[in-house]
């Protein structure tokens, strides 16, 4: 990503299966990764300002992962960091259940819309000032087509302190910022399983690109560690 757009440097973490896989055909969270890939993944969160994911990924889940490990805890106080990356929740219409076990970790909370608050909520969920409550902050940004203006959305991030931001998914999330350029590097990891099937989804939905114009990657570097393999990817 070019420097004078002025957006976070981007990071995508995600865990797939070895015939590239997120999740199976009922798209029921996955939780195939190890040990070692949740420390991998915590590792790297404890290097963000923010964190950023889709409301289908915070329903599929219920919660975030945390920093919890007492020597990246020290490490981000050394940096200057707050204990916490900020948590951002991004939906075109923030509908949110507020019921999620979520809204009960002790991390901070940012919702990303493109609508106005008084429409974030379903009419029959809590009052105003409790859905308020439930975030931080909220931001709104332009939508065009249904869609939220990604580069826009980044620039208001940038300005609000978030230079390094790493993106969980899902699919839909990460295709849309490789649509206009806005992720940098990726984490694969490759867990020892295979789900197949046409309605699994994969790190990257949306419609595609074609081979001429498709997102080209740079690797960086490999960590083969138990049964799986870490993958390391810069884009150019």
């Amino acid at each position: 990503m070019t420097d004078f757009l002025k957006v976070p440097h981007t990071t995508a973490i995600l865990a797939m299966t070895a015939d590239g896989k997120i999740a199976d055909k009922a798209r029921s969270p996955a939780r195939f990764g190890s040990a070692n890939d949740k420390l991998h993944l915590e590792k790297q969160i404890a290097q963000m300002d923010a964190v950023l994911f889709g409301n289908k990924t915070l329903h599929a889940y219920g919660t975030t992962l945390p920093v919890s490990s007492s020597e990246l805890l020290q490490l981000r106080e050394t940096q200057g960091k707050p204990p916490q990356p900020i948590q951002i929740v991004c939906s075109g219409l923030g509908k949110i259940n507020p019921n999620l076990r979520f809204f009960e970790q002790p991390v901070p909370r940012w919702l990303l819309t493109g609508e106005a608050l008084s429409t974030i909520f379903e009419p029959h969920l809590p009052s105003l000032k409790m859905r308020e409550s439930l975030f931080e902050r909220v931001l709104f940004v332009e939508m065009h087509n249904h869609k939220i203006d990604w580069i826009k959305a980044f620039q208001q991030l940038t300005k609000l302190g978030i230079q390094r931001l790493a993106v969980l998914g899902g699919g839909e999330l990460v295709a849309s910022l490789l649509e206009v350029h806005l992720i940098d590097e990726f984490w694969l990891t490759i867990c020892p399983l295979i789900f197949g099937g046409v309605n699994a989804p994969t790190p990257v939905e949306g419609s595609g690109f074609l081979a001429d114009v498709a997102p080209r990657l740079e690797l960086l570097e490999v960590i083969a560690l138990d049964q799986e393999v870490f993958l390391h990817y810069r884009l150019y």
